[in-house]
C-alpha cells in the first residue's frame, strides 16, 4: 500500500473487497430483515408484499452504504466504513401506524411519514452536527463502550433465543392450556351453568422451553467462535481479516449437516423481483405522524454521531463539523430514499462497527462493496433467501466477538481520559454506563410513562449519550468550538 493513501481510502483487490464485503453482509443481514417482517405483519400485508418489503429495503441499504461510504457531493457521505441499516428506533411509531391503518392505505401513510421525515432531518443535519464539541474522549469513550454492552444482548439473544415469543424460556403448560380449552368450550355450550372465561384470559408461563438455550444451537455457536478465534491466531493476512466470514461459513456447514439449516424458501423464492417506487400508491401525510418521526430521527442521529465518532477512532480519520454533517445528512438522504422505495428509516448499523475493530480493515471500500451486494441481494431473492437461511445461532457465535471489541474499542479510549486529577471523569463515566444499562437490565421500565415518548428515551445508547454530555458539561464544561474538542479528543490520545 502507498504510504500517500490512507488506510480508510485504500482500495482493495477485488476478491478481497467481495469477500470481505459478504463478511459485513451476513454481520447485518438478521437486523435488514427484521423490521420489515415487523411491519409487514402489522399492515396485514400478504407474503408476497412482505418479501417485497425485504427486497426493498436490502436494495435501499445498499444505495446508502454506497452514499455513505464512497460519498455523493459536497454534500452526502461520511467517507468511513459504514453499513446503513434498518434502524430499530422508530419502529414504535412505524407499528402505531401500521397498527391504526392496516393495508395499503396504511402503507401510504407510513411511507409518506418516513419520506417527510427524511426531508427535515436532510435540512437539520448541519445544525445536529455542531453538537459535535460536546463530545470529547470521556464521553465517546463511554458511549462507545455502551455501544458494544448493549449490543452484547443482541448476540446473546442470538445464541440462546429471545426473551419473547417462540423462544421464550419458560412456555405454557400444555396441560393449563387444554383444561383453559375444554372450560371456553364447556362454558359456551347451550345452557351451561359455567361462567363465560373472560375475554383476554391467558395463562402465565410456567414450564421450561425447550427451544430456549437448546445445547444443539450452543454448540453450535461455540463452534463458531472457537473457529474464529482459532483462524485469528494461526492464520495472517487476508484469512485472519475474514475470519469472521469463515467462521460463520463453518457454522453454516455443522447446521446443515444437523439438518438445522434448510432451504425451502431459496426454493420457493423468485429469481429477479424489480423494485420499483411506491409500489403501495402515492404517499400520504400528516403533520402530528411527521412531528413524532422527526423526533425519533434527531434521535438516531445522536446515535450515529457515537457511530462515527467510534469508526473514527477505530480507522484512525480525523472528523470535523463538516465530515459529521455530511454522514448525518445522508441518514437524512436514506430515510428519504427508504420511504420512496417503500422501506423504512436508515441509519448507521453498529453491529458493523464491531467488525471493523476485529477485523483491522479499515477501507471504506469494503462496504461499497457491501452496498453493491445488498443492491444484488434486493434483485435476486433467491439469493437474499439463502442469506435467510442461515440460523441466528451461527451469528451469535461471531456477535460475542465483535460486540465485544466495541466495548474494549471505548475502553481503549477511555484509558487516554485524565481520572487521577481529575475524579469527576470517573462520576461522568459511571453515571452514564448506568443510565445505558436501565433498558439492557429493566426493558419495560417505560411501562408507565405515555407510549408517544417511548421512542425517544428507550435506547440505552441514547440515555448514555444524553447522560454523558450534560454530565461533561456540568463538571467540566464545554469547548467554545469543534477544534477545542478535537485538540481534547488528540490531547487525551497522546
Amino acid at each position: 500500500m502507498s504510504k500517500s493513501v490512507a488506510p480508510v481510502d485504500e482500495v482493495l483487490p477485488m476478491g478481497q473487497l467481495t469477500a470481505l464485503g459478504l463478511q459485513h453482509v451476513l454481520v447485518m443481514y438478521a437486523g435488514a430483515v427484521a423490521v420489515p417482517l415487523i411491519i409487514g405483519r402489522a399492515l396485514n400485508l400478504d407474503s408476497h408484499e412482505v418479501s417485497l418489503l425485504i427486497a426493498a429495503d436490502l436494495f435501499a441499504c445498499g444505495i446508502a452504504t454506497i452514499i455513505q461510504s464512497m460519498g455523493a457531493t459536497q454534500w452526502f457521505g461520511i467517507k468511513l466504513p459504514v453499513i446503513m441499516g434498518v434502524s430499530f428506533a422508530p419502529v414504535g411509531p412505524m407499528l402505531h401506524i401500521a397498527n391504526s391503518n392496516p393495508g395499503h392505505e396504511g402503507a401510504q401513510l407510513l411511507f409518506g411519514t418516513i419520506i417527510a421525515a427524511g426531508i427535515i432531518t436532510i435540512i437539520i443535519a448541519p445544525w445536529v452536527s455542531k453538537l459535535l464539541r460536546f463530545f470529547p474522549p470521556v464521553v465517546t469513550g463511554t458511549i462507545i463502550a455502551i455501544i458494544g454492552i448493549t449490543l452484547m444482548r443482541v448476540g446473546i439473544n442470538w445464541i440462546f433465543g429471545n426473551p419473547f415469543g417462540p423462544t421464550a424460556p419458560s412456555v405454557v403448560d400444555p396441560n393449563y392450556t387444554e383444561w383453559l380449552n375444554n372450560i371456553q368450550a364447556a362454558s359456551g355450550a347451550p345452557g351451561s351453568p359455567l361462567t363465560a372465561v373472560p375475554k383476554g384470559l391467558s395463562i402465565v408461563p410456567t414450564v421450561p422451553n425447550p427451544r430456549y438455550a437448546d445445547l444443539t444451537g450452543v454448540g453450535i455457536a461455540a463452534a463458531v467462535l472457537v473457529s474464529i478465534l482459532l483462524i485469528a491466531k494461526f492464520c495472517k493476512g487476508f484469512l485472519a481479516n475474514i475470519a469472521v466470514l469463515l467462521g460463520i461459513v463453518v457454522g453454516a456447514v455443522i447446521a446443515t449437516s444437523m439438518g438445522i439449516m434448510n432451504f425451502d424458501k431459496v426454493a420457493k423464492a423468485d429469481w429477479v423481483d424489480i423494485v420499483l417506487p411506491f409500489h403501495f400508491g402515492m404517499p400520504k401525510f400528516d403533520f402530528w405522524m411527521i412531528l413524532t418521526m422527526t423526533l425519533v430521527m434527531i434521535v438516531i442521529l445522536i446515535e450515529s454521531t457515537g457511530m462515527f465518532l467510534a469508526l473514527a477512532d477505530m480507522t484512525g480519520k480525523e472528523i470535523k463539523q463538516k465530515d459529521l454533517a455530511r454522514g448525518l445528512r445522508t441518514d437524512g438522504l436514506g430515510t428519504l430514499i427508504g420511504g420512496i422505495f417503500n422501506t423504512f428509516p436508515y441509519s448507521s448499523f453498529s453491529q458493523n462497527v464491531g467488525l471493523v475493530a476485529v477485523t483491522g480493515v479499515r477501507s471504506r471500500y469494503v462496504c461499497v462493496a457491501s452496498g453493491v451486494i445488498l443492491l444484488v441481494l434486493g434483485l435476486l431473492p433467491k439469493l437474499a433467501a439463502l442469506v435467510e437461511s442461515l440460523p441466528t445461532v451461527v451469528l451469535g457465535g461471531a456477535g460475542l466477538v465483535m460486540f465485544g471489541m466495541v466495548t474494549a474499542t471505548g475502553i481503549r479510549i477511555l484509558g487516554g481520559v485524565d481520572f487521577k486529577d481529575n475524579r469527576n471523569n470517573a462520576m461522568i463515566v459511571a453515571i452514564s454506563i448506568g443510565m445505558g444499562m436501565i433498558p439492557v437490565v429493566a426493558p419495560k421500565f417505560l411501562q408507565w410513562t405515555p407510549h408517544a415518548i417511548h421512542p425517544l428515551i428507550e435506547s440505552g445508547i441514547l440515555l448514555t449519550s444524553l447522560s454523558a454530555v450534560v454530565l461533561n458539561v456540568f463538571f467540566n464544561g464545554a469547548p467554545h468550538d469543534t477544534k477545542a474538542a478535537v485538540e481534547a479528543a488528540k490531547h487525551a490520545e497522546a
